[in-house]
């Protein structure tokens, strides 16, 4: 089964939108508390709830340990973003139940006991939040969770008490990062309570230019606000990395087409290429298929798709062996090359 990222166009600079949702059990104490027992318990319970006790829900989602899972396969979920980097480094029992198409994915024994996350492609935050609201719904009718009526969820980190709701895009944002003028956005957002952070969330780096703002408060604002003063800050950001994009090919076009067909060259014919190499050059062809430069069919490739599909993880994964980083490398390569060579 395609996965979310796969199924549909490219989607320009918003790439994605994503539901994450902090929950816990009133009657377990938080993750960090927790003894072995009482987190093999709570799994169990976890999985029961939505594996046996809703039909619908048994037939699109599986459940994988983490915990004792081989470090390919638990890299592999974490490129995907149906895990986070935190859930892969757990040394005590941990595992996701996850959608076939993994646009759905519930975290269990996190840093909170539940992290129910839902992705859609483009800006589409209201489609994500439904669906994660949906099986909030569903757990909540057999689960008593740890909530105030004063505060709202509680969890275990103090930022996420109130609806317990992350809310994120994923942004493609070249020109800006390329005009040097990226970092003095990011710095007057985070002045409005949003954060900015790398490809795989915090602490991680935005390699191919790839950007997920978020929200930083959950407390005193409802889902709905949350959303909407996302949406807000996002549409700015984009308008900006238009208006750059724009200003970019009038002043110098010519630097900057000879800088998207030498990536575009690459791509189609290296032998070679590390992952960081693979997402610049991508990331270029991308801007070049979204500015007109390249007229090739881009409905044949989703960049953002292969963006994911050439991760180590998922390459290692997708050709079915262990391989070094050469290897890997090289693999990288001629997957990309097969794909290119469909246009």
């Amino acid at each position: 089964m395609k996965k979310w990222y796969e199924d549909s166009l490219d989607t320009d600079i918003v790439v994605s939108s994503r539901i994450r949702l902090a929950r816990n059990y009133k009657k377990y104490p938080f993750s960090v508390k927790l003894s072995l027992p009482q987190a093999e318990k709570m799994i169990e319970e976890t999985k029961k709830i939505l594996l046996e006790g809703n039909t619908v829900l048994s037939r699109e989602f599986e459940y994988m340990s983490v915990f004792n899972n081989k470090l390919v396969n638990k890299r592999a979920m974490m490129e995907s973003h149906v895990i986070s980097p935190e859930l892969v480094r757990k040394t005590s029992p941990c595992g996701v139940l996850v959608r076939n198409d993994e646009s759905i994915s519930i975290m269990v024994n996190e840093e909170d006991h539940l992290r129910i996350q839902s992705m859609a492609a483009g800006m589409n935050l209201y489609k994500a939040w439904d669906l994660a609201d949906k099986i909030d719904n569903v757990l909540e009718e057999s689960i008593e969770y740890a909530f105030d009526e004063a505060l709202g969820y509680l969890t275990s980190c103090p930022t996420n008490v109130g609806t317990g709701m992350r809310a994120s895009y994923m942004l493609h944002l070249p020109a800006l990062e390329w005009s040097g003028q990226l970092q003095n956005i990011l710095q007057a957002i985070g002045k409005l309570g949003f954060t900015v952070r790398g490809l795989y969330g915090e602490g991680t780096k935005a390699e191919g230019s790839y950007y997920q703002i978020s929200n930083q408060i959950t407390l005193g604002q409802s889902e709905s606000e949350i959303i909407d003063n996302l949406d807000t800050v996002t549409m700015q950001i984009v308008e900006q990395e238009k208006t750059i994009r724009e200003r970019i090919l009038k002043d110098r076009k010519i630097e900057f087409v000879d800088k998207i067909y030498r990536s575009y060259g690459i791509i189609k014919y290296a032998k070679v290429l590390t992952t960081k190499e693979a997402m610049t050059y991508l990331s270029d062809i991308k801007m070049g298929y979204e500015m007109g430069i390249l007229n090739e069919p881009k409905a044949k490739i989703n960049i953002y798709g292969l963006v994911m599909n050439i991760q180590p993880g998922n390459l290692q994964k997708k050709i079915g062996l262990d391989l070094n980083n050469q290897e890997i490398d090289e693999k990288r390569a001629s997957f990309i090359r097969e794909q290119f060579n469909y246009i």
